[in-house]
């Protein structure tokens, strides 16, 4: 987290701030949560889809901090092909943030990106 000289959060205490570290972790538990050593199954898609991103903004809204959250999830069959994901942003660089994590088992890669903007 980049921060001015002077301290400055626009408002925000230091405290009240992400730590990307932390963020990852709680990815990383939701994903394994979620999927655990299973295989790709086609038909597991959406579910586990969906409850990882809930799983990540539970984590995220546990933290009790003012920021407004928004979890991606992308899916992938392991099969020889890459698996490429882009973004663009433009928010206050001092507060708020992005951090994508990439899981992979021997079957599948999953790509979770998690937005957080100040309040």
């Amino acid at each position: 987290m980049s921060v001015e000289e002077d301290g400055n959060f626009d408002g925000l205490a230091e405290e009240d701030l992400i730590d990307d570290a932390e963020v990852d972790t709680m990815v990383r538990e939701a994903v394994t949560q979620v999927v655990g050593d299973n295989a790709f199954t086609h038909v597991k898609i959406d579910p586990w889809a969906s409850n990882i991103v809930e799983g990540c903004l539970k984590r995220l809204a546990a933290l009790g901090k003012p920021f407004k959250y928004v979890v991606t999830c992308n899916l992938t069959q392991k099969a020889g092909a890459g698996l490429h994901a882009a973004s663009c942003t433009r928010w206050c660089e001092k507060t708020d943030g992005k951090l994508s994590v990439q899981w992979e088992n021997q079957t599948m890669i999953i790509l979770v990106s998690v937005y957080w903007l100040a309040i």
